[in-house]
């Protein structure tokens, strides 16, 4: 395999944001993300205290959601918001750029209301990511494309301390004219722009679309470091089938490799 399976499963946040999900079920997602050792679960802020409880003791971290899923809380909302989550056990933070601030070219809010976040999040010893939703950004806005635009939005969260740039909150379903919603979340595209426009000290997370092993390994392949996944028994479930194959088939040449020179064949 390219990667171990320590490697993979620690590029994951479980992701654990459906507004319908139960207390069971969240609970059941806590058990997940500890049988699989993944880096952490991404959670809602009211189930942060109960989350930290649930996975004492596992090495899996506590992710929460800050001004989620559309980033519209004020920015004293968004920070007293991520103290709560802090002070409840999250040592990440997942907060939602306020893109119709941004789409404005209130870049001086922007900047801002991440630093707020940043500032407060670090002094509690938390790291943050923040969420782009470029689905939202596939016509640009502020007079900028929607590549220049998206490095735009890199820089300032770089210069506002985040510690992730991330593509999607995964429920940035964008309305067609045909009345349908759509939604892609991570694109290769994304990825490659993103890492391209942050230092080596900005790490870039994947979030929406990917729900497959193959979808991980790309992310890995372009510089992500971090994941968010719902399929993530069925991913490293896979690691360990192809694993096991790959294993079967170096056996099974060294006992045929074996048997020739046995035989007196070179």
């Amino acid at each position: 395999m390219k990667y171990t399976y320590e490697e993979l499963a620690q590029m994951i946040d479980h992701s654990l944001l459906h507004p319908t999900m139960t207390d069971r079920e969240l609970e059941e997602g806590c058990r997940v993300a500890a049988r699989y050792k993944v880096a952490s679960v991404c959670i809602k802020p009211y189930a942060a205290r109960q989350a930290a409880k649930w996975l004492e003791g596992t090495g899996v971290k506590v992710g929460c959601v800050i001004g989620f899923p559309h980033g519209n809380s004020s920015t004293e909302s968004k920070r007293y918001e991520t103290e709560l989550a802090c002070r409840d056990g999250a040592v990440e933070i997942d907060m939602v750029v306020n893109l119709g601030k941004a789409l404005s070219g209130d870049w001086v809010y922007v900047e801002q209301d991440i630093q707020a976040v940043c500032d407060t999040a670090h002094r509690l010893g938390a790291k943050v990511k923040v969420i782009f939703e470029n689905d939202y950004l596939t016509q640009g806005g502020a007079g900028l494309s929607s590549e220049a635009f998206k490095v735009r939005l890199c820089q300032i969260c770089e210069r506002a301390g985040a510690d992730w740039v991330k593509t999607s909150s995964g429920y940035g379903f964008v309305k067609g004219a045909d009345g349908n919603y759509s939604y892609r979340g991570a694109t290769e595209a994304d990825l490659k722009l993103m890492r391209a426009s942050c230092s080596p000290r900005v790490q870039v997370k994947a979030a929406g679309g990917v729900r497959d092993l193959d979808g991980l390994i790309k992310v890995r392949d372009l510089g992500g470091s971090r994941c968010g996944a719902t399929a993530t028994a069925a991913m490293l479930d896979e690691y360990r089938k192809r694993e096991a194959a790959e294993q079967s088939g170096a056996t099974n040449a060294q006992q045929s490799r074996s048997t020739q020179l046995g035989q007196g064949g070179y």
